[in-house]
């Protein structure tokens, strides 16, 4: 491993540890819904719009039978409505109620709420992580991209 490499998986592993170690919101959130974190994620998936089963499995990584239990407690729950696509009759479109927005947009600000690390550093050294992440993200789509364009 070149030192280029250990920086770069120092770096990625003190990441790891502040996010998922630290800083991990998952139980917050089931505990604030009364729900299981897999469920609240397909709340926030659902938020910006109507999705089919198949596209909220794929955003879920989650398999197809385990996704329709998901829906369909939700569903028990009036969080989220089951329709008919339309065009084709065996998709079936999940959309998200008023209730289930409102849960989506608490476990949303559970999720967004910044660590006191981060309230604990000064106003420039967070634009200078903020400009390093933004950089990072950047990096990531452009990558994405490419292996998007010779798939």
């Amino acid at each position: 491993m070149t030192a280029e490499d250990s920086a770069a998986a120092q770096a990625w592993q003190a990441m790891r540890s502040l996010v998922l170690d630290s800083n991990d919101k998952r139980e917050a959130v089931s505990a604030a819904l009364g729900m299981s974190f897999i469920r609240a994620k397909a709340l926030r998936h659902l938020a910006p719009g109507p999705m089919s089963m198949s596209e909220l499995a794929k955003s879920l990584a989650t398999d197809a039978s385990y996704t329709s239990i998901v829906v369909e407690d939700l569903a028990a729950r009036g969080l989220v409505g089951r329709s008919v696509h339309p065009a084709d009759r065996r998709v079936k479109i999940v959309t998200i109620t008023a209730t289930g927005l409102d849960a989506a947009q608490q476990a949303e600000r559970i999720i967004g709420a910044p660590p006191p690390a981060f309230r604990a550093l000064a106003e420039e050294r967070l634009a200078t992580l903020l400009g390093l992440l933004d950089e990072l993200l950047s990096i990531e789509a452009r990558s994405s991209g490419d292996s998007l364009e010779t798939a």
